[in-house]
């Protein structure tokens, strides 16, 4: 049987090899580009010198401070005093019968122990440190600063010896101080303490159940208030936590964005039909409209945010006007791109019912456009929730204005991470009541 070869396609070799050789050179050279792009950045952002002043240490004792808290055993030699306090702190301090059963003070001799062979024993103006695995540190109070004998060999680099001041870490959980005014024993514990009620409450270290109690009994533990009354007061006025505080400036972060959310809508659904060619036919005013548009989303939102401030000084007013500039620009391109695709036979139809031009718009348009509406507003509201926490900390108030006063000092670290959990579950509870809001309102359900 012959093969007609008339219809055969016609082979380029020469072309097909180009392309082959076209697609090796790409397949080679994108890699190598973005190996040559990586490797600008890492010099040019300066990464080899933010490793070299990077402290790993320190970011592990925030974490650790961020989880636990500490025990402080001072004796003060100015004062001739021990004192044992959580965090230090004067209003959490404990009783002379009332110390640890970790902490043994008789007489001029306190014994502390930390736990897994690691004992401080203090006589008089000296602390004597054993370490397991290492010896015994013993380190003396003197005019001039501290004289201290260490064990022989290398110094380990958890101990800092210096002539003015003793700093013994050999663990996250245990930490021994001395200098010539004072010895302080540190012993950590995982968990926030006094996080319900402050220590000195008569509410402190009761159990649920107790409380529970406690808010049905009769007897007032303030005459002046019911015990329910009380017990919420007390949470509320927590020095240490300041929950009341905390609830409140979560409170005016959402109503930051709340505000922001329905201004920015409400100038830009009326400013989108400016800026639609189908209802605007004047092309100076449509240009008009979608250049104020570019130039309100053109500004950042912190820039914008920080012009309020100047303006109007501090307060959650200017981080709700920062947000309705901004999204009035975002919001009315997205509602006028949404208006020049409506489909206009149902305008038509309403028209030819004799209604008027503001009836069309009514029954005609905004029917079409509601869902990309309803849909762009409640994940704008959702997104405002996050940026309303970053505008706060630049001084419009809110959550973000507390986060940023709380990271000021490490002492406060467990406070920076209750509020950044706090932050974080509004902004899920916001997204899930965005979504359970656009099925009720767009799907009907």
């Amino acid at each position: 049987m012959a093969i007609d070869t008339l219809d055969a396609p016609v082979i380029d070799h020469e072309r097909v090899f180009e392309r082959v050789q076209r697609r090796a050179w790409i397949t080679i050279a994108a890699p190598l580009a973005v190996i040559a792009y990586l490797t600008y950045t890492w010099f040019a952002f300066g990464v080899p010198e933010l490793l070299e002043r990077a402290q790993p240490d320190r970011a592990v004792i925030l974490a650790t401070d961020s989880v636990a808290y500490k025990v402080h055993v001072v004796k003060d030699f100015r004062r001739d005093e021990v004192d044992v306090a959580i965090e230090g702190e004067r209003t959490a301090t404990y009783a002379p019968d009332d110390y640890p059963d970790w902490v043994v003070v008789d007489g001029e001799r306190i014994e502390v122990d930390l736990g897994q062979g690691y004992l401080v024993e203090i006589a008089g103006q000296t602390a004597r440190f054993t370490v397991p695995g290492y010896g015994t540190i013993v380190s003396t109070a003197v005019a001039d600063g501290v004289e201290t004998q260490l064990p022989p060999g290398p110094v380990p680099e958890w101990l800092r010896d210096d002539p003015r001041k003793l700093d013994a870490r050999p663990s996250l959980d245990r930490r021994v101080q001395v200098t010539r005014t004072k010895i302080e024993v540190h012993n950590y514990f995982g968990g926030w303490e006094n996080f319900w009620f402050p220590f000195n409450s008569q509410l402190h270290g009761m159990s649920i159940g107790q409380l529970y109690a406690l808010a049905l009994s009769g007897d007032r533990l303030d005459p002046q208030t019911s015990n329910l009354w009380f017990i919420v007061n007390e949470f509320l006025e927590n020095p240490d936590w300041q929950h009341g505080h905390v609830f409140v400036a979560l409170f005016e972060t959402i109503m930051m964005a709340v505000l922001g959310t329905i201004t920015a809508a409400a100038f830009g659904l009326p400013l989108a039909f400016l800026a639609a060619k189908n209802f605007t036919p004047s092309l100076i005013l449509r240009f008009t409209t979608r250049r104020l548009f570019d130039f309100l989303r053109g500004i950042d939102m912190l820039i914008w945010s920080l012009i309020f401030i100047r303006a109007f000084g501090l307060g959650p007013l200017t981080g709700a006007l920062a947000i309705a500039f901004t999204d009035t620009g975002s919001l009315g391109k997205l509602f006028s791109e949404a208006l020049e695709n409506i489909d206009n036979k149902q305008v038509e139809g309403v028209r030819a019912t004799g209604a008027s031009q503001l009836q069309r718009y009514r029954f005609g348009v905004i029917p079409q456009i509601l869902p990309v509406f309803v849909s762009q507003v409640l994940y704008f509201l959702e997104s405002n929730t996050r940026s309303a926490t970053v505008i706060g900390a630049l001084g419009a108030g809110g959550i973000g204005l507390v986060l940023v006063e709380t990271m000021k000092t490490s002492r406060d670290w467990e406070n920076t991470t209750y509020i950044i959990i706090m932050t974080i579950v509004v902004v899920i509870a916001m997204d899930q009541l965005s979504s359970w809001l656009r099925r009720k309102l767009i799907e009907g359900k």
